[in-house]
């Protein structure tokens, strides 16, 4: 290490995607069109959910909260994603390539936490129904919105305070289209075996622990439903958990192994490739999959609309103001 340049890099130089002159525009506009999908239906959730009554349960709450979490979590990544595909210039400033990480971190670290917290409340809504109310309360929910939040942001701060710490000497190029852990620690030409240890411990802490809490709660759910002497009763028990079952499983199935080890992980080409998943098909398919597999979210939905299409045609038909005066 000693012959390389130990000035302080003011900039990274973000490569991206290999793509042909031709192939820019399909994925500019291939990536444009996925972010706006994936920002209107978590904007139209939360709507739907704040507008309907009978979307008031802690179980509606937890998922307008997931909603507001993924706007936030494409929001930091997707938007220099989708310019750098047609851009000359593909720098980021060594200070806005640590805001992103920061945010970014904070970001999946919090949703894993917050698809724990999903996970018991369906624990307590199915295996301890007649206490669901007194224990699932407005109170406890905000508390527990608000410590996946402060998990997710001091696990943030925790590992941005060692990775800010590395010299990156006269590498300024990352073969990544985000400022992530991996790249960063792989490029470092000082010793990042401080940084990767906790890095590794505070991400088998914030992955490990939520993903316990998660099957833990669905063994116990199981095993109660099982109980349940009707298949009506199990069916419907069971599709309450579907969609929250199917989000942990694309969320965590994408992300389990880039964190667990971030700089082996590097190191294979088919890094960026799941990390498209996590960064921009998941949080697409997450709204969809709540939607489509959640009946009373469908029928809130459609309330919802046809509510404003008629509040509209009688707008339409009331006559102006003026004609009264």
């Amino acid at each position: 290490m000693g012959g390389r340049n130990e000035t302080k890099v003011m900039y990274f130089i973000l490569l991206g995607f290999s793509t042909t002159a031709e192939q820019q525009l399909l994925l500019f506009s291939a990536l444009l069109l996925v972010y706006l999908l994936t920002v209107l239906e978590n904007v139209l959730i939360i709507l739907t959910i704040r507008n309907n009554p009978s979307l008031q349960k802690p179980m509606y709450f937890f998922l307008g909260n997931l909603s507001f979490l993924e706007i936030w979590y494409v929001s930091v990544i997707e938007p220099k994603m989708i310019v750098d595909v047609l851009s000359h210039d593909k720098r980021i400033s060594f200070q806005g390539c640590m805001t992103q990480l920061h945010f970014f971190v904070t970001f999946v670290c919090t949703e894993y936490v917050l698809l724990a917290a999903m996970a018991y409340d369906r624990f307590v809504a199915i295996c301890k129904p007649l206490r669901y109310p007194l224990i699932m309360n407005h109170r406890f929910c905000a508390q527990l919105i608000a410590a996946c939040w402060m998990c997710g942001l001091t696990t943030s701060s925790i590992k941005l305070s060692f990775i800010a710490r590395l010299s990156f000497c006269d590498v300024d190029k990352i073969n990544h289209y985000f400022c992530d852990i991996s790249p960063l620690l792989n490029i470092s030409c000082s010793d990042s075996s401080s940084a990767e240890l906790v890095d590794f411990v505070l991400a088998l802490l914030v992955i490990m622990v939520p993903l316990c809490t998660v099957v833990a709660s669905y063994i116990c759910i199981l095993f109660t439903v099982l109980k349940i002497p009707s298949s009506q009763g199990r069916q419907k028990a069971f599709s309450t958990c579907s969609s929250h079952l199917t989000v942990v499983v694309l969320f965590y199935s994408t992300t389990l192994f880039t964190y667990a080890h971030p700089k082996l992980m590097y190191t294979y080409r088919a890094n960026k490739l799941v990390s498209v998943l996590y960064t921009v098909v998941v949080p697409l398919l997450n709204p969809l999959i709540y939607c489509l597999r959640n009946k009373e979210v469908r029928a809130a939905m459609r309330k919802t609309f046809a509510c404003r299409r008629h509040t509209e045609e009688i707008n339409s038909t009331v006559p102006d103001k003026g004609l009264w005066s």
